[in-house]
């Protein structure tokens, strides 16, 4: 299913640009050697949007990936909701994807192997290269229901779901984990195992507890065990704010591939490994026209600029004197009112840039 928007890679962009860097996904795919195999699938380049509730949709996914986010998982969905005779708009809009979009990782929760199962299958017809099990959500609603981080105290609902999963599907199968329930009850590398042995083709992890949730340091030296115990690839995630991070948490861990999360909300550049305070508001404003004519073309104009807003707030947070035109932006209903508004932003930028230069 598509909504009428043409795909980066169609147009053959080149324009988004930072700096003396150029990303767009036709070049990422260009490179001459994937960085790692997921079963068979080939992924090209080291650094990966995570999935997110309410933020990894279509349009976001397409600015990330024109700044190198080199694979994409689509919002979680309940298997639940893919059991009935249809699937509900809400949850098929999560599980839509742009003509090319690849590798493109479908995510599902549950807590039954055999539910999980049904609506994987399902799944397949709208050919996503991947399928992942969340077994990292640490929020009360999901996790109390043994769904996410909540399967990892069952490790022979972990094993049988994998069994089944990849004995059943054409596609690799993969699970985002944590470190376990809480300090005293990491599992990580016993959940590792039995995800390997039972046909995972990759495993990321969040280096944090389901009762840590964001909060406290990421065990990186967790993410380092894990790479020496398996064979298949590994994604971590967990405290990675810079460029510089995503450097670290490689040379730390050994892993194959560095997600990130909330590092990257109205920060695209970090997927270019270009420092947030490198960035004018010049080529702000140019990603914030991307990201919100992509918004509009998929949602609609209407619905795309209400849903733009929560992103725009980010956008802008690093520049103090935006704030003046804040309440305009947000109060905007046509895209023509908010590129006005960032007109007149961009002229303010220029005189507060010239004020600068002159201290």
């Amino acid at each position: 299913m598509t909504h009428g928007v043409d795909y980066i890679a169609d147009k053959g962009l080149g324009a988004l640009s930072v700096g003396a860097a150029s990303f767009t996904y036709a070049k990422i795919t260009c490179m001459s050697e994937p960085t790692f195999f997921v079963g068979d699938v080939p992924v090209y380049g080291d650094v990966i949007l995570s999935p997110m509730a309410g933020y990894s949709d279509v349009p976001y996914r397409a600015l990330c990936r024109s700044y190198g986010s080199a694979m994409h998982y689509t919002e979680f969905v309940p298997v639940d909701s893919l059991l009935g005779r249809r699937i509900h708009e809400r949850y098929y809009r999560r599980l839509d994807k742009k003509p090319g979009e690849k590798p493109m990782v479908f995510q599902i929760f549950g807590n039954d192997a055999q539910n999980l199962l049904a609506g994987a299958q399902r799944l397949e017809a709208l050919e996503p290269d991947i399928i992942d099990i969340n077994m990292g959500c640490s929020t009360r609603k999901v996790s109390g229901r043994g769904a996410g981080v909540g399967m990892m105290p069952q490790p022979e609902l972990v094993a049988e779901t994998f069994r089944l999963l990849t004995t059943h599907l054409s596609v690799p199968v993969t699970g985002k984990i944590r470190l376990g329930w809480e300090e005293s009850r990491k599992n990580y590398l016993e959940i590792a195992h039995i995800m390997e042995d039972n046909g995972a083709a990759l495993i990321a992890m969040h280096a944090r507890t389901k009762t840590q949730k964001y909060g406290g340091k990421a065990d990186w030296d967790a993410i380092a065990e894990l790479q020496a115990a398996v064979s298949v690839p590994v994604i971590g995630n967990g405290d990675v704010q810079t460029p510089a991070d995503i450097d670290r948490m490689k040379a730390h861990t050994g892993c194959d591939a560095v997600m990130i999360g909330r590092a990257a909300m109205g920060n695209p550049w970090i997927f270019a490994r270009i420092p947030n305070d490198d960035v004018s508001y010049g080529e702000v404003v140019t990603a914030v026209r991307f990201h919100l004519s992509e918004m509009v073309a998929y949602y609609g104009e209407t619905d795309g600029v209400i849903l733009f807003r929560k992103h725009l707030k980010r956008y802008l947070r690093p520049f103090a004197f935006t704030q003046s035109f804040l309440p305009e932006m947000l109060a905007v209903q046509t895209q023509a009112e908010l590129e006005d508004v960032l007109e007149r932003s961009g002229e303010m930028a220029a005189i507060w840039d010239k004020a600068s230069s002159l201290c």
